[in-house]
């Protein structure tokens, strides 16, 4: 099970599609407020946020002081996603639930699902070996595969339909 069943959250908002985009835009004021740092949502803004989990584990906070901000960081990290790859956020099936154990997942496509709060919180508890850019990139590449795999089926099927 992901890390929800770890810890209680008490969280601003319900835990939906629709929220996402501001449990993440919570997360961007307050970087800016604490941190100093400015989140553009771009993807190598996902350098900031390892800089900022890896300040978090330097300071010794431990997940259960800090779940919300977490899950926080965790819509962040799927709003670059959705926002700078065809994705979007849904609710997870009843697998995915019970693989990733959060409320929320990425989806581009059916093959390509991601769990980016549960990406987070693996980054706050093993450090840069579970490096948030690098997340990216192969939810990215994953994504252009699934992209081309459906272009090239759909020529197929267009072929079909010519020949008929």
């Amino acid at each position: 099970m992901g890390g929800s069943g770890l810890v209680q959250l008490r969280l601003k908002y319900v835990p939906e599609p629709a929220n996402a985009p501001r449990f993440a835009a919570d997360v961007v004021a307050s970087a800016a407020k604490i941190n100093d740092v400015t989140l553009d949502y771009g993807v190598e803004s996902l350098v900031a946020v390892d800089a900022i989990m890896d300040a978090l584990r330097a300071d010794g906070v431990s997940i259960k002081q800090i779940a919300e901000t977490l899950f926080g960081f965790g819509c962040y990290v799927g709003e670059v996603l959705v926002r700078n790859s065809s994705a979007s956020w849904r609710t997870p099936n009843k697998q995915e639930l019970e693989w990733f154990g959060w409320p929320l997942v990425v989806s581009a496509g059916e093959q390509n699902v991601s769990n980016p709060i549960g990406k987070v919180f693996k980054r706050f508890e093993n450090g840069d070996e579970d490096n948030l850019r690098y997340f990216y990139g192969v939810f990215a590449r994953a994504g252009e595969r699934a992209a081309e795999r459906q272009t090239a089926e759909d020529g197929e099927q267009a072929a079909q339909v010519e020949q008929e």
